[in-house]
């Protein structure tokens, strides 16, 4: 029997258990997400940084339309779940967000998310009314229909460069309160500011891994359900491609093909057509 919408995003939101966090990768591609699959992980997110950098662009870039069929190719290519980064929606007004909301309902995603960053260098984080105005249209809209997707609200303000824990839980307990199933706060990195968080809330907090924040099982220990890792493993794979072409171009040697006998044998594993 196959896995319907519903059966996904119904899994996804049970991955999600305070203390002991789904480790949910982002994938660029369909190929890197068969990959993450075949590795074991559970769920996966797409990667708004990731997939710009696969159409030769910078963050942000990229139009819903554009966004919405990578989605759509990721969630037909797995039985997995997938969580889109839908990053705001492209949209300001909460009319808008619904719309985006609905249009993704349409993918087969098991779940997305909304953030409060809008784009603009003069006013980079929509004020709270307005935020939070965003959050009620995505969740009407996201949890309509027969098949519930899971809303995660982000909070951007760390990753923004705007260090505000004050705020931030403020932000994250009306994203709650507006019917966010999951709070995302991208940029915490201690384990004090992440314990504050996570015992504010009511709902799964995810934390995006990055240099200095604590290991998973510390994170266990916080309270913490989710760690993703944005684009992180796109452009890991970026630089191993840079470096194999810096090698060849520069010294002539081939000492990147140690690294590509262990590509293929994980895409033939991870590829390989069942009864064949």
């Amino acid at each position: 029997m196959s896995v319907t919408q519903a059966d996904k995003a119904d899994q996804f939101l049970k991955l999600h258990r305070r203390g002991d966090p789904l480790l949910m990768p982002n994938a660029w591609d369909r190929g890197s997400a068969g990959l993450l699959g075949w590795l074991g992980f559970k769920a996966l997110a797409t990667t708004s940084s990731g997939h710009a950098a696969t159409l030769g662009r910078l963050d942000g870039r990229v139009t819903r339309d554009e966004a919405l069929a990578h989605a759509a190719e990721l969630s037909a290519g797995t039985d997995l779940p997938i969580s889109a980064d839908l990053e705001n929606a492209f949209a300001d007004e909460p009319d808008g967000v619904a719309e985006t909301m609905r249009l993704a309902r349409a993918t087969g995603l098991a779940g997305c998310s909304v953030e409060d960053y809008s784009g603009r260098a003069e006013d980079p984080i929509y004020e709270l009314e307005l935020a939070r105005e965003r959050v009620v249209a995505a969740a009407e809209s996201a949890h309509s229909g027969p098949a519930r997707m899971v809303l995660t609200a982000r909070a951007e303000n760390h990753i923004r460069g705007r260090q505000d824990l004050g705020d931030t839980i403020a932000r994250l307990q009306a994203y709650q309160e507006a019917g966010a199933d999951v709070l995302f706060a991208p940029g915490l990195r201690t384990a004090q500011d992440i314990r504050h968080v996570v015992e504010s809330v009511d709902r799964p907090v995810s934390v995006l891994a990055l240099g200095g924040v604590p290991a998973i099982a510390e994170l266990a220990a916080l309270g913490v359900a989710r760690v993703s890792v944005g684009g992180a493993f796109a452009f890991a794979a970026l630089a191993s491609l840079r470096e194999a072409a810096e090698e060849l171009r520069d010294r002539g040697t081939y000492g990147y093909l140690e690294r590509t006998a262990i590509g293929v044998q994980a895409a033939r594993a991870a590829f390989a057509e069942p009864n064949r």
